[in-house]
């Protein structure tokens, strides 16, 4: 298996504080991973390490075979997106959704932005009804529509995703992650997914990985999981409280 996001032995340090105590992992082309544990755990702090947002101690980040240093380049972005939790803070709210969109294409000096935005509205099954709203007249299911439309137009390889539904009604959820799920396949994407919801977890993502205080405590596939086929006391506590949690 080709390793899209390969880490080894990262820390990361903020002030004295280690966020993160040597987290190694592979992700391959084309798979969904995702990343558990309780808040703190080191989850997001792992996924902004990787798009330079975390100041990295030591260890390495590798991403579609390229070394990763301390910047990040215009061509690293056009490979890899992130979609955030809170589709009410992700979007600036003095925009348009035409104008969000456009962003990105003018920073990266597209010229096919008309042809873009039209595959990413329609993508994300909103339209270009939707192109001239701004974001206080969406629905939150609607707002992460638009962020995730704005992670594709640049057609990444990767997405991160960070708690991408846990601001949304259950019902909304649903819909987004199934959206999520086709566009992977059509697309062909690898996902590395940070959520505190076993049940999505188990749903989007083949392998995983459980974090406790900013260190790997197991890595196990989904079917492990829900089986109940874990080996850490952590993972065991995890599923406690999430009793009779199913696939969604």
């Amino acid at each position: 298996m080709t390793a899209a996001i390969a880490v080894e032995k990262l820390e990361v340090v903020f002030d004295r504080f280690r966020a993160l105590k040597g987290v190694s992992l592979e992700v391959g082309e084309g798979e969904s991973y995702g990343l558990v544990g309780e808040s703190g755990s080191g989850k997001s702090t792992l996924l902004r390490a990787i798009t330079g947002l975390a100041p990295v101690a030591s260890g390495t980040i590798t991403v579609n075979g390229k070394k990763l240093g301390g910047t990040r380049d215009k061509a690293f972005y056009r490979e890899v997106q992130m979609v955030f939790q809170d589709p009410y803070g992700s979007l600036h709210p003095r925009q348009t959704v035409d104008r969000l969109l456009q962003e990105p294409l003018a920073i990266h000096g597209f010229t096919d932005g008309e042809k873009r935005i039209e595959r990413a509205l329609d993508e994300v099954g909103l339209g270009t009804g939707f192109r001239f709203r701004y974001a206080h007249q969406l629905s939150g299911g609607q707002r992460q529509r638009v962020a995730i439309a704005r992670a594709l137009i640049l057609e990444p390889s990767i997405l991160l995703l960070d708690e991408p539904t846990s601001a949304l009604d259950a019902s909304v959820q649903a819909e987004v992650l199934n959206l999520l799920e086709e566009v992977r396949r059509r697309r062909k994407l690898t996902f590395l997914m940070v959520s505190h919801d076993l049940a999505i977890i188990t749903h989007m993502c083949e392998r995983l990985m459980v974090m406790q205080n900013g260190e790997t405590v197991e890595k196990l596939t989904a079917s492990q999981l829900i089986g109940h086929r874990v080996s850490a006391d952590y993972t065991r506590n995890l599923l406690r409280a999430s009793e009779g949690f199913v696939r969604v």
